[in-house]
């Protein structure tokens, strides 16, 4: 081979144009050509959104792009959200967006400059034989991308379509805000996203539930009767002047993601790689922020195979994390419907923070004006972060919003708990939190997980809890205990967590019993017995019987566990109860024998103390329980008398693919709050105070249960409370503890510096 290293491009958006600039300038004599089916000045949507991080790596890269591109920019930062007649506005957010055709102008010049070959109107020859004749193949193709299907075996990519359907417009005038609009029309609910993108012009999409969009006649319309009738749904924002398309079509968003973006001497980038939803505005900055990295990648290292895995390890972080806050933002505007009828600085705040990436904190610093007027609404005293405000649950009232999560510790002996437990529990009571739960305390003995699991099934075990919720009360009479009553079904007889977590124990197993005779772990775990009535009956009566102990043991509040696979989870969901009687078949049956355990009880479980309900909302495995059937799950155990629904996820089968990340359970509780209207527990991985404080000002939850971050840190609560500056009546420090209610110095870094010059 003949000169430089050879290179395709195939697409001509930003990323592949900005890839082989890039490339190219950093080595002119590597052969480069692109290839893009449409002609040169064909684009599709009108103006992109870039952020600064993106355009100082644009400048640090290639200032002579970053040079054509900085006075094209329109700047604003203020957001405005429209809702029922009343305009929200908040301040200090950034944003730089430009017309796409102006920048795709731009990259044109600076390829042909540099000595890329451009074909447009060309399409490119196909990947294989592109492979085969290149030494590196730059697959920028877009969503519908033709390389990644050829190489799916490869790549492996995962596609979901959504339930919303859009179209981008434009409108002939600048917006001064990035603006939405939400729309209630007789068929549904539309919502408006739009911003400006030139001195004249502003990028407006629309969006609909796919529903809607058919009942409206959308989906019926050509293009100029579209624009006309959307134009007319937000006459806060447009004022009667018109939209225009630009061969606009109606469009459900598809999610991009791939087990990898490498084949050989093939790389994907953008679209072709990974979509992020129009919503946060990412689509074009990762595809930029791809092309930058690979040219890096190639450049840093000596030969193709390092460069392209050094490409993926340094950008699929990032990525994930992109699209796990666009997956988030797609969601809640998917659910929209649920929301409207908030109060409405409620809602603007929930959709400012929708995508869990602006939170409380970092919203009060870029305007605290707003964040202020959306705590006064919300009847949050001034000082008060709203994780502090109290909360009625049933009978019961917690000081603020901290939940201590149920934690099996597997160290009881003969299901007593010691003091361990009394450490354990009451170090994390003294910690301030306004309810601390007990592990699953198991209520027979062949109901136990582990060996070391407590339980209720005897007098004894009862007194033990008693020493127990004596202790909280005494001590920390800020602070509620609650107990979680639970029964193992097939997930029995195992060892403990450390010893091997699922495994089953190695001798002196007990039978097992569950829905349906299906073991956990297929050829691992022990298989159970389907139960029978007359052991329903038995287990029933169990549940009730330690419910009563419970009572007389002092807890503030009774949690059915009816998570996580064991046994009321079991019969919850249809990949584990495969019953042909009255506890099986559709969701009324699945969801007998749980509501008749709870019904048993209540029959015992004092009134004016707390009762709540865990369950999991989704399984993470294809066939499981679906949104609706939570939500029907959810409003069942409400209408049977329980104060508040803890919505967990999963550990109901083995082979469940959860889509761990920050906070990535919360919209499952935020979705049984909004539309069930039954107040919620919202767990999983939450960590910070300030995802708290964001959760229940947008009213996504009502309580925050954190697990982890009490192992870590036993005093949680109070810590956030001194890392806020907050010393009020929902922090309570304990007599003995007070003088550490201040964070202490952490040495000379915080001493005043010498002046060291004039």
């Amino acid at each position: 081979m003949t000169g430089g290293p050879r290179i395709a491009v195939i697409g001509g958006g930003p990323g592949g144009l900005y890839a082989a600039a890039l490339l190219k300038r950093l080595d002119p004599a590597r052969q480069i050509t692109l290839y893009e089916k449409n002609a040169a000045d064909v684009t599709f949507g009108f103006g992109v959104v870039l952020s600064d991080e993106t355009l100082g790596g644009i400048e640090h890269a290639d200032p002579v792009v970053y040079a054509a591109l900085r006075d094209e920019f329109v700047r604003w930062d203020d957001i405005d959200i429209v809702h029922r007649g009343q305009v929200h506005t908040s301040g200090g957010h950034g944003f730089s967006a430009l017309s796409r055709k102006r920048l795709l102008a731009v990259l044109h010049e600076r390829c042909r400059e540099l000595g890329v070959t451009l074909r447009f109107g060309t399409r490119a020859p196909s990947a294989a034989e592109l492979s085969a004749g290149h030494d590196l193949v730059i697959a920028a193709d877009g969503v519908h991308s033709e390389t990644r299907d050829a190489f799916a075996a490869d790549f492996r990519p995962q596609l979901t379509e959504h339930h919303c359907r859009y179209v981008w417009l434009a409108a002939d005038f600048a917006l001064d805000a990035f603006r939405f609009e939400i729309a209630e029309t007789e068929h549904g609910v539309a919502q408006l996203h739009a911003y400006p993108y030139a001195p004249d012009a502003s990028t407006v999409i629309v969006e609909l539930r796919e529903e809607v969009w058919r009942a409206t006649g959308l989906d019926r319309m050509d293009e100029d009767a579209c624009a006309d009738y959307c134009a007319k749904l937000f006459p806060e924002t447009l004022a009667g002047r018109r939209l225009r398309g630009n061969n606009s079509q109606w469009t459900a968003f598809r999610t991009v993601v791939n087990d990898s973006w490498v084949r050989g001497n093939v790389v994907l980038v953008g679209d072709a790689a990974h979509t992020a939803h129009f919503s946060i505005g990412s689509g074009t900055k990762l595809a930029v922020e791809d092309a930058l990295a690979l040219a890096a990648c190639v450049e840093e290292h000596e030969d193709l195979p390092t460069a392209l895995a050094a490409y993926e390890a340094e950008r699929r972080p990032v990525v994930v994390s992109t699209q796990r806050a666009a997956r988030a933002s797609l969601e809640w505007f998917e659910d929209l419907p649920t929301y409207v009828d908030q109060p409405a600085h409620q809602f603007a705040f929930n959709l400012l923070t929708r995508s869990r990436r602006v939170t409380h904190d970092n919203l009060r610093l870029r305007d605290p004006e707003f964040v202020r007027a959306v705590e006064q609404a919300a009847d949050v005293p001034e000082g008060t972060p709203p994780m502090f405000t109290p909360f009625r649950l049933g009978g019961l009232t917690l000081t603020n919003r901290i939940v201590v999560s149920a934690m099996d510790m597997y160290s009881a002996q003969d299901g007593v708990p010691g003091d361990f437990h009394l450490v354990h529990l009451g170090s994390r009571a003294l910690g301030g939190a306004g309810l601390v739960m007990t592990e699953m305390v198991c209520v027979s003995a062949e109901g136990r997980i582990t060996p070391g699991c407590t339980g209720l099934w005897n007098a004894r075990q009862a007194e033990s809890w008693r020493r127990i919720t004596d202790f909280v009360h005494a001590q920390s009479p800020g602070t509620a205990i609650g107990v979680q009553l639970g029964h193992s079904g097939r997930k029995g007889s195992t060892r403990l967590m450390w010893e091997g977590i699922d495994d089953p124990l190695p001798d002196g197993n007990w039978p097992l019993v569950a829905p349906s005779a299906l073991p956990y772990r297929p050829g691992v775990s022990q298989l159970p017995r389907e139960a029978d009535r007359a052991q329903l009956r038995t287990i029933r009566e169990r549940f009730r019987g330690a419910a009563h102990r419970a009572a007389e043991a002092g807890f503030d509040l009774l949690e059915l566990h009816c998570a996580h696979g064991y046994l009321l989870s079991g019969f919850l969901s249809p990949l584990t109860n495969h019953r042909t009687d009255r506890y099986g078949g559709d969701l009324a049956g699945r969801l007998r024998f749980p509501l008749e355990v709870l019904d048993a009880v209540r029959e015992v479980w004092p009134a004016e103390r707390a009762l709540t309900v865990r369950i999991s909302a989704t399984d993470w495995a294809e066939g499981g329980t679906s949104g609706q059937d939570a939500l029907d799950i959810a409003a069942a155990f409400a209408a049977h008398g329980v104060d508040a629904v803890d919505v967990s996820t999963g550990q109901v089968v083995s082979d469940e693919r959860p889509a761990y990340g920050r906070s990535y359970q919360t919209p499952y509780a935020d979705r049984v709050r909004n539309a069930v209207g039954v107040p919620v527990i919202a767990v999983g991985a939450l960590s910070s105070w300030d995802d708290v404080n964001s959760l229940i000002l947008a009213g996504r939850a009502d309580l925050c249960a954190l697990a982890r971050p009490h192992l870590y840190d036993p005093h949680w609560t109070l810590h956030a409370a001194a890392e806020q500056g907050y010393q009020g009546p929902g922090a309570r420090w304990p007599l003995p503890y007070q003088a550490g209610s201040r964070k202490p110095p952490t040495g000379r870094t915080e001493a005043p510096k010498p002046r060291l010059t004039l």
